[in-house]
């Protein structure tokens, strides 16, 4: 056993998966020093997440690699966004999607990017390559937590899986991105709550050069296969002949196997062609949430936190957006500018937005294909096209929730945080699917498109932004400059045109996080205006 001489950067973080990822870059950008360990090889061929949604891409545009991941998707931006409901791909349509999940290109008024469909393994080379350009930064593959102690610092040690060697590291910070079978959750005796195994699931990846010819339905990003046969999940992963296969309908008892694949699939397309299974790995669904987030100067973030059903496609972006949360506020404590209680607050944010994305998720997962057949359902006569009939209105009715989320992309708002300056007044009710922009603070702030082509959102800064939404530039804003000057807060002014943009926000001023979350609003700053950067900064009482 070899042991090497200490390691210090501020930050140790375990994972280099998309939310291990996401807080590398989240504390790079601002130049503080990280360390992200990760003891697979990582790079791999499972599409597992396969929808980057509308605030994952709006992070990737600020981070300036949005132009990148569309660059990489295999589909390419402009294939259709489709999801069709079919009885097999050889057979009848039932329902039918269109842009779902908002991967349409094109500019929205909501939004500054749209979704894409690409594999979770193309987000993550985009996000591998941008972290290591980064000062500061270091990425390890194959290299492993053996364990921690905590005290005025973090000391890890970790173990090169090639050499054998051990290094001791010690960081201000630790942080456990490190999935479901976390590591980092076990060493804080933290707990997972809630319900494991909803079902068991298989991914199958294989080649079918053809396939997309083979069929009537025309393109889609998923075709949804309802019959009593092999119900399933099928779509393409490439303009090329590679597809991803998953049956809905798996018996406990039964083992499934690669062997078994391509015959499965055959019979579920009803399409027959030479099938190549290229991988197969199983995976099971879960309602789970980890009883705490935090333990002194160590934390939990994405998979190894929370855990709820793919449908809706929001696990890898609800751990990236963990890594912008908690990447913005560890950056302010260490830079001086932020207090403890910046730290307190990333699990009283994040944890109610987990709770609501959980049960949204598990109402998708309660309408899977194997729930939908109906008898005669491919059928050619009257009682069959009746029957698809009936299931097309049921499809209809109960998963455009799933492929079309705005509301819950967009819509959540952090409620009752210690760094907002919370508004009085009735709650909104939170809606899954209508998204309707609101300054009220604590939620995502509104975007708009300026006249000169710009997004709203390219005038904020790296840290705080003022927004005037009057355009006109004063004493107030003069004397909540200088009160970020005195308390070292990074603040950008950021004025915009007269119109539209005030009634948008409500108010004369929206002051604007470092993660486009609403801090304040009002139509005149506060008289004690450092009273105001304390709480938003969480160094209140301090």
């Amino acid at each position: 056993m070899i042991q090497s001489p200490r390691t210090t950067p501020r930050v140790l973080i375990v994972g280099a998966g998309p939310t291990g990822l996401a807080l590398a870059i989240e504390l790079g950008q601002r130049s503080i020093p990280c360390l992200v360990i990760e003891r697979n090889a990582r790079v791999g061929h499972a599409p597992r997440a396969k929808t980057t949604n509308v605030r994952t891409r709006e992070h990737l545009r600020r981070w300036g690699i949005a132009s990148k991941l569309r660059d990489a998707s295999p589909l390419g931006v402009d294939y259709p966004s489709n999801v069709l409901f079919v009885t097999r791909l050889a057979g009848h349509e039932l329902a039918r999607f269109e842009n779902a999940m908002y991967c349409a290109p094109g500019k929205n008024p909501m939004y500054s990017e749209h979704a894409q469909w690409v594999p979770q393994y193309t987000v993550e080379e985009v996000l591998r390559e941008h972290a290591a350009s980064l000062p500061g930064v270091e990425i390890r593959f194959n290299c492993e937590l053996l364990g921690f102690e905590q005290g005025d610092a973090v000391t890890a040690k970790v173990k090169d899986l090639n050499t054998g060697g051990e290094t001791v590291i010690v960081a201000d910070f630790l942080v456990g991105a490190d999935g479901a079978r976390s590591v980092v959750r076990d060493a804080i005796g933290a707990k997972m709550e809630g319900t494991y195994g909803l079902s068991r699931n298989y991914n199958v990846v294989f080649r079918a050069p053809g396939l997309d010819k083979a069929h009537r339905h025309g393109p889609a990003i998923m075709y949804w296969q309802v019959n009593e046969d092999v119900p399933s999940l099928i779509g393409p992963m490439d303009t090329g002949d590679r597809w991803f296969f998953m049956p809905t309908a798996v018996p406990e008892n039964v083992k499934f196997q690669a062997a078994d694949a391509a015959p499965l699939i055959r019979r579920a397309t009803g399409i027959d062609l030479p099938y190549e299974v290229l991988s197969s790995d199983e995976w099971v669904a879960s309602k789970l949430l980890a009883n705490r987030y935090r333990q002194g100067r160590v934390f939990l973030t994405g998979d190894a936190c929370h855990l709820h059903p793919p449908f809706g496609g929001y696990g890898m972006n609800m751990g990236i957006a963990d890594g912008v949360d908690l990447g913005w506020k560890l950056a302010a404590v260490l830079q001086g500018w932020g207090g403890q209680g910046l730290l307190d607050s990333y699990e009283m944010e994040r944890r109610p937005v987990h709770q609501f994305v959980l049960d949204e998720a598990t109402a998708n997962h309660s309408t899977l294909s194997n729930q939908l057949v109906k008898n005669g359902l491919e059928d050619d006569s009257a009682e069959g096209t009746q029957a698809r009939a009936d299931i097309g209105a049921r499809v209809m009715a109960t998963k455009l929730r799933e492929f079309n989320t705005l509301g819950v992309v967009k819509g959540y708002r952090y409620v009752g945080s210690s760094i907002i300056a919370n508004e009085e007044g009735p709650e909104p009710l939170a809606d899954f699917l209508n998204y309707l922009p609101s300054a009220r603070p604590g939620s995502i702030a509104p975007h708009a498109w300026l006249h000169d082509g710009r997004s709203l959102y390219d005038t904020f800064g790296a840290g705080f932004t003022l927004l005037v939404t009057d355009g006109s530039q004063d004493s107030e804003v003069e004397a909540l400059q200088a009160a970020a000057r005195a308390c070292q807060l990074p603040l950008t002014i950021s004025l915009a045109p007269r119109g539209s943009i005030a009634a948008l926000y409500g108010a004369r001023y929206a002051l604007i996080r470092p993660d486009q979350h609403v801090a304040w609003r009002g139509d005149s700053l506060p008289a004690d205006v450092r009273a105001l950067l304390s709480r938003v900064s969480g160094r209140a009482g301090e």
